[in-house]
């Protein structure tokens, strides 16, 4: 039976659900001290919170993939199964740079198919011998979970393969992608079985699960949760092509710490960010973190790296294996190029045999002398695209042999077959040069197992140690994710042959000092990069990024994949309409500070002309003798006297308050400092050249200022253009009177000593001048302009300008990390909490005389 949660988390127009199966026995939770926990209903609308982390039950990990670290044979018997470790696996190698004392538990499937009469206790053997919790996915979902969305179209996607047409490529189908999210589903039942919310950490592997991040979120708000990205994350062109898009970036930003290989990766998630959900990242202290509804969601860079002990012990085997002295007696006199690839169409086997092929043409002295030795893993999928692949392959092969083959000679060296770590290490140890040309590829580390293979172990007989100096050389393609880590690799695009062919003849030519310094170089980075170290790493980031969870006030909105955690501080809390209505009516001197933009005025109105309800809101509030009521807006002083005409006991602040009007009757007051303006004779120049050049941007001249737009511009230009026209206009302003700033797709330059907050300062102050000392303070506004209004109602009650006794409310509009106490959710809210206040003043007794 499908829950309704799951339901709703779907949120699919229109489609038919897949059927889950009958409903399966639940795991116990597994505890590291004795108590008990109550189960969870699976259909519970409620997500599971706490005020603090647990002080008893130890720190545990579960890493969630889509595989278990776990080898699974069928007894000869046929009764049962067999299981062991997979120590190839990176999700087993991993533990070593975790915790010593922090227990690992895994959640991911297996790789053969379990009768579910068997399931039951398959799942109690893994989890008490393994710490394994397997996920059966019904054979319904898992074909189109993996074998389809997966494999059809997220991979190709990630690797830049656009679906053209219906024969290249898969072209998106919603049957897939509710197996996707079913499949997803079905995880997080897993997870949800055996979690201790409060204490455990949760670490998800690669795009197979990038919405189980809402799954979970939606159930523990505080749950400290990470996502590592295995793959290449594409360009914001290529991701946008994709139906579910945003789905799926607003289920991977419910992680903490979101993990990518590479900086390209990294920012071309990012760059999707800004253009589709208009989040910014912040770099700071060399940490980058997308502010998200109150939470950071950190970005960690870093290259996952071997496991160092494996490959040694490999090597060790290798010394004693025949393999090795019979591939030096087979390769005598030649010199060895050596790949090793998986057989998929992004490898690009087929460039680097062409490359080949083109170096012995240019360069005859290596024909009879360089063989080129190929090892292609079996093809894990299949399809037309990799039948031509492979088809054009061997006819290269065939080509090549054909062309420059002689007695007892072959170019070309093809290994169609599975090949075992220990007889890879053979070949590595033999070869002059590894050589790697995939067009795109999240990471590949052939390259990394290569040089630790050639540096060898103290003592061997046939180590680089007894035989010269220890040398190797790459050639490696620019578009892997290992590529920026190896600086001393020859760096190629596989699809220039040419290119290609010639920096095979320089990496084999090489003088063996020059090999040897890149190889030193290599090992160095190689050696002390190892999975441990990545793991280490990325589970210290985790808990930095994760230290303010039981901090905060944290609760879940929103329906479908528009789910998200809202983390604020325990002392910021939705006005309540009932509350300052109350502190409204007993009080005898009011000070109401509006902004307009964003508080009264939708952002996304493009007509900002104020509407007849808010008109008679603010008269009615003005008419109250109790309130000076002011709207503060960068807006001009034209705009706001022909809209709020009307409002005669009206004050208002333009131009964030260089002029100031305390009511209709009055005249306008210059607040600034001056009135030298040729400062505008130097900004406004400056400020058309990057208009001129910035597409969609715009200036804005104000009577005290000069405003640049760049809102319609592209995202990333003009965020770039907006950072250089900062820097160019502090440095040419630097003797000026003015301050230059920042904003929300603005960069201003105005007057110094003009702000919200020294409006809102004058404001109380005068009140108070006047014996009518504020004892309430209602004010509201939605950016950061407005946050200088905010701090200054703190210091006005400390200075005594205000009573330690006055109400204040200070009210931010949106749900964000604010100098505020208060928030509402739109200007929706704002006007129905304003429309209270009014209702109050209409029927209230007659104010006390003055």
């Amino acid at each position: 039976m499908m829950s309704k949660s799951y339901t709703n988390l779907l949120d699919l127009a229109s489609g038919n659900f897949p059927i889950m199966g009958r409903e399966k026995k639940r795991l116990p939770r597994v505890m590291t001290v004795a108590g008990v926990i109550s189960e969870l209903d699976d259909d519970q609308a409620n997500s599971v919170t706490s005020e603090g982390p647990s002080s008893v039950v130890q720190d545990r990990i579960i890493i969630v993939a889509n595989q278990l670290p776990i080898k699974v044979k069928r007894r000869p018997d046929n009764k049962g199964w067999s299981f062991s470790w997979d120590e190839d696996s990176l999700l087993w190698q991993l533990k070593d740079g975790l915790p010593e004392d922090m227990e690992v538990l895994y959640v991911g499937s297996l790789q053969v198919d379990v009768d579910s009469s068997e399931q039951d206790d398959v799942s109690q053997l893994l989890l008490e011998r393994f710490k394994c919790v397997p996920a059966f996915l019904p054979k319904e979902i898992l074909s189109k979970f993996y074998h389809g969305f997966c494999k059809q179209q997220l991979w190709p996607l990630f690797h830049y393969m656009l679906p053209f047409s219906a024969t290249h490529g898969g072209r998106f189908d919603r049957s897939l992608w509710e197996a996707y999210v079913a499949a997803n589903k079905i995880f997080s039942q897993r997870v949800i079985e055996v979690i201790n919310p409060d204490d455990d950490f949760v670490w998800i592997h690669d795009y197979h699960l990038m919405v189980l991040p809402t799954f979970l979120r939606r159930r523990f708000t505080r749950l400290r949760m990470g996502f590592f990205l295995h793959s290449p994350f594409p360009s914001s062109e290529i991701y946008r092509t994709l139906p579910v898009r945003e789905e799926i970036l607003k289920a991977l930003l419910n992680s903490d710490l979101i993990g990518f290989h590479t900086f390209d990766y990294a920012r071309h998630f990012l760059s999707c960010c800004s253009r589709m959900l208009g989040l910014e990242y912040q770099s700071k202290r060399g940490y980058i973190g997308l502010e998200y509804f109150g939470r950071t969601v950190g970005i960690k860079i870093m290259p996952v790296g071997i496991h160092m002990g494996q490959m040694e012990s490999v090597l060790r085997l290798a010394d004693k294996d025949w393999r090795v002295q019979e591939l030096k007696r087979q390769f005598e006199g030649k010199v060895v190029l050596l790949g090793v690839d998986d057989m998929d169409i992004f490898k690009g086997v087929n460039l680097k045999l062409l490359a080949m092929e083109q170096m012995l043409r240019q360069h005859p002295k290596w024909q009879g002398r360089a063989v080129f030795v190929q090892i292609a893993n079996p093809a894990r999928g299949g399809g037309k695209d990799l039948e031509e692949i492979q088809d054009e392959i061997r006819e290269c092969c065939k080509r090549i042999n054909d062309c420059f083959g002689q007695q007892n000679y072959e170019p070309i060296v093809f290994i169609d077959r599975p090949v075992s770590l220990t007889e890879r290490a053979a070949y590595y140890t033999i070869a002059e040069c590894v050589v790697v040309t995939a067009v795109r590829d999240g990471m590949n580390l052939t390259p990394y197992e290569y040089v630790v293979c050639r540096q060898g172990t103290s003592g061997s007989d046939y180590s680089t140690e007894t035989n010269g100096p220890q040398k190797s050389m790459l050639v490696i393609s620019e578009f892997m994710g290992c590529s920026p880590s190896l600086s001393g690799a020859m760096r190629v695009n596989p699809w220039n042959i040419e290119a290609t062919a010639e920096a095979l003849n320089e990496a084999i030519s090489m003088a063996d000092a020059e090999k040897q310094l890149r190889h030193e170089k290599h090992y160095k980075y190689v050696s002390t990069h190892d999975v441990a170290y990545w793991s280490k790493s990325f589970f210290q980031d985790m808990e930095r990024t994760c230290k303010d969870h039981f901090r905060k006030r944290c609760w879940g909105i929103g329906l479908g994949f528009g789910f998200r955690v809202v983390a604020l501080d325990p002392n910021f809390k939705k006005l309540s309409i009932d509350a300052i209505v109350a502190e409204y009516s007993r009080s005898k001197r009011r000070a109401i500070l509006l902004d307009y933009d964003g508080t009264v005025m939708p952002q996304t109105s493009i007509d900002k002309t104020p509407s007849n309800q808010v008109i008679s809101i603010i008269d009615s509030l003005c008419d109250d003798v109790r309130n000076t009521v002011f709207v503060v807006s960068g807006r001009g002083r034209e705009s706001l006297g022909n809209w709020f005409s009307s409002c005669d006991k009206l004050g208002i602040a333009a131009e964030h308050g260089y002029f100031m009007r305390w009511s209709a009757d009055k005249d306008w007051e210059n607040c600034g400092q001056g009135s030298d303006f040729g400062w505008i004779q130097i900004a406004e120049p400056v400020m058309k050249l990057y208009t001129e050049a910035t597409d969609g941007s715009s200036i804005e001249t104000k009577e005290s200022a000069l405003v640049w737009h760049h809102q319609d511009a592209d995202p990333d230009f003009g965020c770039s253009q907006a950072k250089e026209l900062l820097d160019h206009l502090e440095s040419v302003l630097a003797n000026e009177p003015v301050a230059v700033k920042s904003g929300q797709f603005i960069v201003e330059v105005k007057p110094q000593g003009v702000s919200k907050g020294v409006v809102a300062e004058k404001i109380f102050t005068s009140m108070a001048d006047a014996g009518r000392r504020a004892d309430f303070v209602l004010c509201i506004g939605d950016d950061r302009s407005d946050e200088d209004m905010f701090e200054i109602i703190g210091n006005a009650v400390s200075s005594g300008v205000l009573s330690s006794n006055t109400s204040v409310f200070a009210c931010t509009v949106g749900q964000k990390p604010s100098k505020a106490k208060y928030y509402l959710d739109d200007t929706t809210e704002v006007i129905n909490m304003l429309e209270a206040l009014a209702e109050v003043s209409d029927i209230s007794s007659p104010p006390e005389s003055p």
